[in-house]
């Protein structure tokens, strides 16, 4: 059985919040809360790939300290943008 796009959607919100370190909580749950329930499937299984990854890498990603691997660029780029509006 799949999941349902709105527990799915919740689930990922949740994971956003609780992430570990408090700088990446506060960035993914800012993004999710923007972008989530207007993404499409294949946008919603990015993000859910990308809450795989470690916090420190992601931050280092977001902030630009570090290139993202390609496959997650624009995924970043646009996280990225909604961090520098928030802050």
């Amino acid at each position: 059985m799949t999941e349902a796009r709105d527990i799915r959607i919740k689930r990922m919100k949740m994971r956003s919040m609780r992430r570990g370190i408090k700088e990446m909580d506060l960035i993914l749950s800012a993004y999710a809360d923007r972008n989530l329930d207007t993404m499409d499937v294949a946008g919603l299984d990015q993000y859910d790939a990308l809450l795989n990854e470690n916090d420190q890498d992601l931050y280092q990603w977001v902030t630009g300290q570090v290139p993202p691997p390609d496959a997650l660029s624009d995924l970043i780029a646009d996280i990225a943008q909604t961090f520098q509006k928030e802050g």
